[in-house]
């Protein structure tokens, strides 16, 4: 698979998720740089106006990353039309704050199905691909909420949690069939889905550095990209803390 020094490929790039925030930053920063971006996301409107930035060099696939049937025709599609899938960016998720005042178990499975088996739907559907091709590279969204366990993240951290695990258990397999898995591990972005957030959010990052970020990690060997550095490094050593360091920590980080 050909890049170039910023992210561009000579074939094509799927992005999920890829109507706003971070996935729409980075198909029009790809874009730009010469790859040809295929992009999904379950609102037309949005995905109009993200191909109208690059049109000759961007196509929409309108999909509900939740739909496995539809995923899985979405990655044919896609094949059909431009060709094979060298390069997916599993993107697609949603977030909604939930604490003890507003626990739900339709909150957590709501998030699970689309942050969660929404990416599973995408590995299904181009895993048999590209093992039979040989290669390819996926790039599977997580979050440093995944890490450890934040305040109001009681249903989006446990989501990002199992990427993290799932990307971890499919690695060395991947790695045997050719295929290069990496792990996206963003800290606060600032994007529709963060402005939910009522905490104070500690190296907010816009969502155009985010996706210059990501797409020089595309371009590297490394198995987890995470940006912004200074507060993932923070976050990756918290990691190590037992809890009576830890939740102290946390409070004076987020105010809560």
């Amino acid at each position: 698979m050909g890049k170039g020094s910023d992210g561009g490929s000579q074939g094509v790039t799927w992005i999920t998720g890829a109507g706003s925030g971070i996935g729409r930053a980075l198909a029009i920063h790809l874009a730009n740089a010469g790859a040809r971006v295929a992009l999904s996301a379950r609102t037309v409107e949005d995905l109009t106006a993200a191909v109208q930035m690059v049109p000759d060099r961007m196509r929409m696939f309108p999909l509900d990353v939740t739909d496995r049937k539809a995923t899985a025709a979405t990655v044919a599609a896609i094949e059909s039309w431009l060709g094979p899938i060298d390069r997916a960016v599993l993107n697609a998720g949603t977030h909604s704050p939930m604490s003890l005042e507003d626990f739900s178990a339709d909150t957590a499975r709501r998030l699970m199905e689309v942050n969660y088996m929404g990416v599973v739907h995408g590995l299904e559907a181009l895993l048999p691909r590209m093992r039979a091709r040989g290669g390819g590279q996926l790039a599977v969204v997580a979050s440093v909420a995944g890490y450890r366990g934040l305040p109001t993240a009681a249903a989006y951290g446990p989501t990002k949690a199992a990427l993290i695990n799932l990307c971890e258990s499919l690695k060395p397999d991947c790695d045997r069939a050719g295929i290069r898995l990496q792990l996206v591990c963003p800290g606060f972005i600032d994007t529709p889905l963060t402005a939910r957030n009522s905490f104070h959010m500690p190296d907010l990052m816009p969502a155009e550095d985010a996706a210059r970020e990501l797409a020089d990690g595309l371009n590297s060997d490394g198995f987890e990209i995470a940006f912004p550095r200074r507060f993932t490094r923070k976050l990756k050593l918290a990691r190590c803390l037992p809890y009576r360091l830890y939740f102290p920590l946390v409070r004076k980080a987020t105010g809560t």
